[in-house]
Protein backbone atom coordinates (compact mmCIF):
# COMPACT_ATOMS: atom_id res chain seq x y z
CA UNK A 1 0.00 0.00 0.00
CA UNK A 2 1.38 3.43 -0.95
CA UNK A 3 1.42 6.41 1.37
CA UNK A 4 -1.44 7.94 -0.61
CA UNK A 5 -3.55 4.78 -0.42
CA UNK A 6 -3.46 5.06 3.37
CA UNK A 7 -4.82 8.62 3.15
CA UNK A 8 -7.21 8.99 0.22
CA UNK A 9 -8.70 7.47 -2.92
CA UNK A 10 -8.79 10.20 -5.54
CA UNK A 11 -11.78 10.33 -7.87
CA UNK A 12 -9.79 10.76 -11.08
CA UNK A 13 -12.83 10.14 -13.30
CA UNK A 14 -15.07 12.77 -11.71
CA UNK A 15 -14.57 15.36 -14.47
CA UNK A 16 -15.41 12.81 -17.17
CA UNK A 17 -18.38 11.45 -15.22
CA UNK A 18 -19.90 14.68 -13.92
CA UNK A 19 -18.30 17.41 -16.00
CA UNK A 20 -16.74 19.05 -12.94
CA UNK A 21 -13.33 18.58 -11.33
CA UNK A 22 -12.32 16.90 -8.09
CA UNK A 23 -12.31 18.94 -4.88
CA UNK A 24 -10.24 18.25 -1.77
CA UNK A 25 -11.60 19.44 1.59
CA UNK A 26 -8.46 20.26 3.57
CA UNK A 27 -9.92 20.93 7.02
CA UNK A 28 -9.29 17.94 9.28
CA UNK A 29 -6.43 16.69 7.12
CA UNK A 30 -2.80 17.08 8.14
CA UNK A 31 -0.49 19.12 5.90
CA UNK A 32 1.36 15.93 4.99
CA UNK A 33 -1.86 14.24 3.90
CA UNK A 34 -2.71 17.25 1.76
CA UNK A 35 0.81 17.22 0.27
CA UNK A 36 0.45 13.57 -0.76
CA UNK A 37 -2.87 14.35 -2.43
CA UNK A 38 -1.38 17.36 -4.23
CA UNK A 39 1.48 15.23 -5.53
CA UNK A 40 -0.97 12.69 -6.89
CA UNK A 41 -2.99 15.47 -8.51
CA UNK A 42 0.17 16.71 -10.22
CA UNK A 43 1.15 13.25 -11.46
CA UNK A 44 -2.35 12.64 -12.84
CA UNK A 45 -2.58 16.14 -14.37
CA UNK A 46 -5.93 16.39 -12.60
CA UNK A 47 -7.81 19.70 -12.34
CA UNK A 48 -8.47 20.12 -8.61
CA UNK A 49 -9.75 22.60 -6.07
CA UNK A 50 -8.42 22.54 -2.50
CA UNK A 51 -10.98 24.08 -0.14
CA UNK A 52 -10.81 25.20 3.49
CA UNK A 53 -7.03 25.33 3.36
CA UNK A 54 -5.27 27.06 6.24
CA UNK A 55 -1.72 28.40 5.89
CA UNK A 56 -0.09 25.02 6.56
CA UNK A 57 -2.34 23.27 4.04
CA UNK A 58 -1.61 25.95 1.45
CA UNK A 59 2.14 25.56 1.98
CA UNK A 60 1.81 21.80 1.49
CA UNK A 61 -0.12 22.21 -1.76
CA UNK A 62 2.28 24.85 -3.08
CA UNK A 63 5.24 22.59 -2.31
CA UNK A 64 3.93 20.16 -4.94
CA UNK A 65 2.00 22.59 -7.16
CA UNK A 66 3.99 25.83 -6.94
CA UNK A 67 2.00 27.56 -9.67
CA UNK A 68 -1.40 26.87 -8.06
CA UNK A 69 -3.68 29.84 -7.47
CA UNK A 70 -4.03 30.58 -3.75
CA UNK A 71 -6.78 32.88 -2.49
CA UNK A 72 -6.10 33.43 1.20
CA UNK A 73 -9.47 35.08 1.85
CA UNK A 74 -11.43 32.18 0.36
CA UNK A 75 -8.98 29.62 1.82
CA UNK A 76 -8.98 27.99 -1.60
CA UNK A 77 -6.31 26.79 -4.01
CA UNK A 78 -6.89 25.84 -7.64
CA UNK A 79 -4.69 23.90 -10.03
CA UNK A 80 -4.02 24.56 -12.84
CA UNK A 81 -4.10 28.24 -11.85
CA UNK A 82 -6.04 29.56 -14.85
CA UNK A 83 -9.81 28.95 -14.81
CA UNK A 84 -11.39 27.46 -17.93
CA UNK A 85 -12.87 29.69 -20.59
CA UNK A 86 -16.32 30.65 -19.26
CA UNK A 87 -19.46 29.25 -20.83
CA UNK A 88 -23.11 29.32 -19.90
CA UNK A 89 -24.88 31.99 -17.91
CA UNK A 90 -23.60 34.61 -15.50
CA UNK A 91 -23.28 33.76 -11.80
CA UNK A 92 -23.49 36.73 -9.44
CA UNK A 93 -22.30 36.20 -5.88
CA UNK A 94 -23.59 38.70 -3.31
CA UNK A 95 -21.94 39.17 0.08
CA UNK A 96 -24.24 40.84 2.59
CA UNK A 97 -21.32 42.17 4.64
CA UNK A 98 -17.55 42.27 4.45
CA UNK A 99 -17.48 39.64 7.20
CA UNK A 100 -19.27 37.24 4.85
CA UNK A 101 -16.58 37.72 2.19
CA UNK A 102 -14.50 34.55 2.85
CA UNK A 103 -17.49 32.30 2.21
CA UNK A 104 -18.70 34.44 -0.70
CA UNK A 105 -15.28 34.30 -2.38
CA UNK A 106 -15.21 30.53 -1.97
CA UNK A 107 -18.49 30.40 -3.91
CA UNK A 108 -17.23 32.88 -6.51
CA UNK A 109 -14.00 31.03 -7.25
CA UNK A 110 -15.74 27.66 -7.29
CA UNK A 111 -18.16 28.90 -9.94
CA UNK A 112 -15.30 30.37 -12.00
CA UNK A 113 -13.20 27.22 -11.88
CA UNK A 114 -16.23 25.19 -12.85
CA UNK A 115 -16.40 27.22 -16.04
CA UNK A 116 -18.80 30.08 -15.39
CA UNK A 117 -18.47 33.82 -15.66
CA UNK A 118 -18.91 35.07 -12.09
CA UNK A 119 -19.12 38.54 -10.58
CA UNK A 120 -18.95 39.58 -6.91
CA UNK A 121 -21.06 42.22 -5.15
CA UNK A 122 -19.87 43.12 -1.65
CA UNK A 123 -21.41 44.76 1.44
CA UNK A 124 -25.01 45.27 0.32
CA UNK A 125 -26.90 43.91 3.34
CA UNK A 126 -30.38 44.85 4.49
CA UNK A 127 -29.09 47.39 7.02
CA UNK A 128 -28.80 49.72 4.02
CA UNK A 129 -31.32 48.46 1.50
CA UNK A 130 -30.44 51.11 -1.09
CA UNK A 131 -27.11 49.33 -1.65
CA UNK A 132 -28.64 46.19 -3.15
CA UNK A 133 -31.16 48.27 -5.11
CA UNK A 134 -28.24 50.12 -6.70
CA UNK A 135 -26.96 46.80 -8.12
CA UNK A 136 -30.22 45.65 -9.72
CA UNK A 137 -28.96 46.07 -13.29
CA UNK A 138 -26.21 43.49 -12.68
CA UNK A 139 -28.41 41.17 -10.65
CA UNK A 140 -31.01 41.03 -13.40
CA UNK A 141 -28.37 39.89 -15.90
CA UNK A 142 -27.58 36.78 -13.83
CA UNK A 143 -28.70 33.25 -14.62
CA UNK A 144 -28.38 32.48 -10.89
CA UNK A 145 -27.46 34.49 -7.79
CA UNK A 146 -25.66 33.25 -4.69
CA UNK A 147 -26.39 35.37 -1.62
CA UNK A 148 -24.10 34.92 1.40
CA UNK A 149 -25.41 36.42 4.63
CA UNK A 150 -25.06 35.91 8.37
CA UNK A 151 -26.75 37.61 11.32
CA UNK A 152 -30.50 37.75 10.44
CA UNK A 153 -29.95 36.13 7.03
CA UNK A 154 -32.67 38.22 5.38
CA UNK A 155 -30.91 39.27 2.18
CA UNK A 156 -31.59 36.19 -0.02
CA UNK A 157 -35.35 36.64 0.36
CA UNK A 158 -35.05 40.32 -0.51
CA UNK A 159 -32.99 39.55 -3.63
CA UNK A 160 -35.37 36.77 -4.72
CA UNK A 161 -38.23 39.25 -4.67
CA UNK A 162 -36.41 41.55 -7.09
CA UNK A 163 -35.14 39.18 -9.80
CA UNK A 164 -36.32 36.37 -12.06
CA UNK A 165 -33.26 34.17 -11.51
CA UNK A 166 -33.09 31.44 -8.86
CA UNK A 167 -31.28 32.38 -5.64
CA UNK A 168 -28.88 30.08 -3.82
CA UNK A 169 -29.01 31.18 -0.19
CA UNK A 170 -25.70 30.73 1.64
CA UNK A 171 -25.90 31.21 5.43
CA UNK A 172 -22.68 32.20 7.15
CA UNK A 173 -21.61 31.82 10.78
CA UNK A 174 -21.23 35.60 11.15
CA UNK A 175 -23.16 37.30 13.94
CA UNK A 176 -23.56 37.90 17.65
CA UNK A 177 -24.57 35.21 20.15
CA UNK A 178 -28.21 34.73 19.14
CA UNK A 179 -27.08 34.12 15.56
CA UNK A 180 -26.02 30.69 16.90
CA UNK A 181 -23.05 30.46 14.51
CA UNK A 182 -25.26 30.67 11.43
CA UNK A 183 -28.29 28.68 12.58
CA UNK A 184 -30.42 31.84 12.77
CA UNK A 185 -29.51 32.79 9.20
CA UNK A 186 -30.11 29.23 8.02
CA UNK A 187 -33.62 29.15 9.52
CA UNK A 188 -34.49 32.55 8.05
CA UNK A 189 -33.42 31.39 4.60
CA UNK A 190 -35.34 28.12 4.89
CA UNK A 191 -38.42 30.17 5.82
CA UNK A 192 -38.02 32.74 3.03
CA UNK A 193 -41.43 33.78 1.71
CA UNK A 194 -40.04 34.71 -1.72
CA UNK A 195 -40.21 31.76 -4.16
CA UNK A 196 -37.15 30.52 -5.98
CA UNK A 197 -34.79 30.31 -2.99
CA UNK A 198 -32.72 27.18 -2.34
CA UNK A 199 -30.50 26.89 0.73
CA UNK A 200 -27.12 25.24 1.26
CA UNK A 201 -25.40 24.46 4.54
CA UNK A 202 -23.80 27.04 6.83
CA UNK A 203 -20.52 28.42 5.40
CA UNK A 204 -20.68 26.01 2.45
CA UNK A 205 -19.35 28.38 -0.19
CA UNK A 206 -18.05 25.49 -2.28
CA UNK A 207 -21.47 23.84 -2.36
CA UNK A 208 -23.20 27.12 -3.25
CA UNK A 209 -20.74 27.88 -6.04
CA UNK A 210 -20.98 24.35 -7.41
CA UNK A 211 -24.78 24.40 -7.46
CA UNK A 212 -24.79 27.83 -9.10
CA UNK A 213 -22.38 26.61 -11.78
CA UNK A 214 -24.67 23.68 -12.55
CA UNK A 215 -27.74 25.92 -12.76
CA UNK A 216 -25.92 28.30 -15.10
CA UNK A 217 -24.48 25.53 -17.31
CA UNK A 218 -24.81 25.94 -21.10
Amino acid sequence: MSELDAVATLDLERAARRGYPEAVYCSGKTPEQVRLIAAAVRDAAQVTLFTRADASHAAAVLAELPDALHDETARLLAWPPAPPEPAGGLVVVVSAGTSDLPVAREALLTARYLGREAELVVDVGVAGLHRILNRLELLRQARVIVVAAGMDGALPGVVAGLVAAPVVALPTSVGYGAAFEGVAALLTMLNACAPGVGVVNIDNGYGAGHLAAQIAAP
